[in-house]
């Protein structure tokens, strides 16, 4: 089942160590399936107040997410992004094919 990372990023400081962290994460990415679906977009906002951007990496399945978050490759450039932006990140699966919103009533109990 596909898994994303998922970033909400603000007051980014764009400066030399935002820019090697961008040209430096898509690397970091191939070993695990990563590929990104959203990045740096600022999304038309259609209800509450929202800053920043997000971004969102798919990977193959929850393992591969977090084997590339914790992955030396990513530890390596992870501070150039966190040192310039107010940020949060998580990981989180995804459903599989066919889920309805319904399904959701069944884990109620």
């Amino acid at each position: 089942m596909t898994a994303y990372a998922i970033a909400h990023l603000r007051d980014v400081d764009v400066n030399a160590e935002i820019v090697d962290y961008i040209k430096l994460i898509d690397e970091t990415l191939v070993p695990f399936g990563g590929r990104f679906l959203i990045h740096g977009v600022t999304p038309e906002v259609m209800e509450e107040p929202w800053e920043g951007d997000l971004v969102v990496i798919a990977f193959p399945d929850i393992d591969a997410a977090r084997n590339w978050y914790a992955s030396p490759g990513y530890q390596a450039i992870l501070p150039l992004r966190t040192r310039n932006s107010c940020s949060a990140a998580l990981i989180i699966d995804g459903v599989p094919d066919g889920y309805r919103a319904t399904d959701f009533l069944a884990k109620l109990g």
